[in-house]
């Protein structure tokens, strides 16, 4: 399928609308004081098997697999080896169905795979997420309490439909302080419209850009990846904004339909609201950006790699990213790329920022470096979202690559300028 085709017209969408009533229905449910707490727990589990069902078809045995032993793992092994048997359990499951399903060849028009597997993603994103709280101690499954009692609430929590599909990554803790509490939470209604009529405005905006300069721009993109002039830079910032938009579109999706049943990340914890939104687009830091893009992600990454790896941090963490991500050639291409822009950006920017004295220099300054971030982010997102490995070699060969190229090249001839500590 042709990349400006809407970024597969967003699969997990229709899917995603479709969970509304029964979102709001669980709200009501619970704010009427209907639901007993074990009841609202087998509501949430029954709608994400429902819903993987119907969004995936047979393919949701992919991932109610890895799920039902990450829950068997975690009731089972010591809290001090739960991290390790589910990291592991998780990764190797979802690098298999990576490889299996890349593998084969699959109608293009069916999106049940690439649902699937995002939807893997999220699962594996959860079952480390809970399996690195219980092995330090902030989480404590109860042990006087019968099997069924302990595994219904795990279950629930990886499986349960508001964040199946989609939705920023809520710890085990907040997820059953809100099931317990969600009967005297306030009705959320206007704040699901809003956040619904921000994402039809998005998708109407990718739209008219898909249908207009911009998607021209971009649409002569797949037959001039091989140009030399630099008439591909505008190509590429077209594509990645059409592919950013559709991003941001998803995010706000998601978070309404967690709105709706009850949910919610904490006050500045979502994955998009309107400031990080104006950061994304006007931010002149690569660094800024990547703690901003996907938020709920990023923090997750610095918990599991970051602040885990003794040596390179940052090079294991994209590294973990493109593992992570499915490690077709673009990925491991792209987020090479990202750690190594990254790196440059904490040693580039200070030694800038110290001789941007004046008010014409600062203003020339951040005018230069939000250009050069706009096309480096560009370069990222469309070498990650390539493919093929024929279409990334003509990207690669393009005029488009002078930015990671020019970025390496600074970033050696800084390795002794003392770097600033990394967030």
């Amino acid at each position: 399928m042709h990349w400006a085709d809407l970024l597969f017209l967003l699969p997990a969408a229709p899917y995603q609308l479709s969970a509304f009533p029964f979102a709001a229905l669980f709200h009501h449910l619970c704010a009427s004081r209907r639901l007993s707490l074990t009841a609202r727990y087998i509501f949430l589990l029954t709608g994400g098997c429902l819903l993987a069902g119907t969004a995936m078809g047979s393919y949701a045995m992919l991932l109610l697999i890895p799920a039902a032993g990450s829950v068997l793992v975690l009731l089972s092994v010591s809290p001090a080896r739960a991290h390790t048997w589910v990291f592991t359990l998780q990764m190797s499951w979802q690098t298999v169905c990576h490889l299996g399903l890349s593998s084969q060849e699959l109608d293009l028009q069916d999106a049940r795979p690439a649902i699937t597997l995002s939807a893997i993603m999220l699962l594996t994103q959860k079952a480390t997420s809970l399996a690195l709280d219980i092995q330090e101690g902030v989480v404590s499954l109860r042990q006087g309490q019968g099997l069924l009692q302990r595994a219904l609430p795990l279950c629930s929590y990886l499986l349960f439909f508001p964040a199946l599909l989609g939705g920023p990554l809520c710890s085990f803790s907040r997820f059953g302080a809100q099931v317990e509490s969600s009967g005297a939470l306030p009705c959320r209604l206007w704040a699901v419209g809003q956040r619904c009529l921000c994402a039809l405005a998005l998708q109407g905006l990718r739209a008219g850009l898909a249908g207009g300069r911009a998607g021209g721009l971009a649409g002569g993109l797949a037959g001039r990846q091989g140009c030399a002039g630099p008439g591909c830079l505008p190509c590429l910032w077209a594509r990645a904004l059409l592919l950013r938009l559709a991003y941001y579109t998803h995010w706000v999706l998601d978070e309404a339909l967690l709105q709706a049943a009850g949910f919610g990340p904490e006050a500045g914890q979502g994955d998009l609201s309107l400031h990080d939104l104006w950061t994304l687009e006007t931010t002149h830091r690569l660094a800024v950006f990547t703690r901003t893009w996907n938020k709920s992600t990023s923090r997750w990454l610095r918990r599991l790699v970051f602040q885990r790896c003794p040596a390179q941090p940052l090079l294991a963490t994209f590294a973990f990213s493109a593992w992570w991500h499915g490690l077709r050639p673009g990925q491991v291409f792209g987020f090479l790329c990202w750690a190594v822009m990254v790196e440059a950006d904490y040693r580039i920017h200070p030694f800038l920022s110290a001789r941007a004295t004046s008010r014409g220099a600062r203003l020339l300054y951040r005018g230069t470096t939000w250009v050069i971030t706009q096309l480096s982010l560009s370069y990222i997102l469309v070498a990650v979202e390539t493919e093929s490995f024929s279409m990334l070699c003509l990207l690669w060969t393009s005029c488009n690559s002078i930015l990671p190229l020019s970025h390496g090249l600074a970033l050696l001839l800084l390795l002794l300028v003392k770097k600033p500590k990394q967030n």
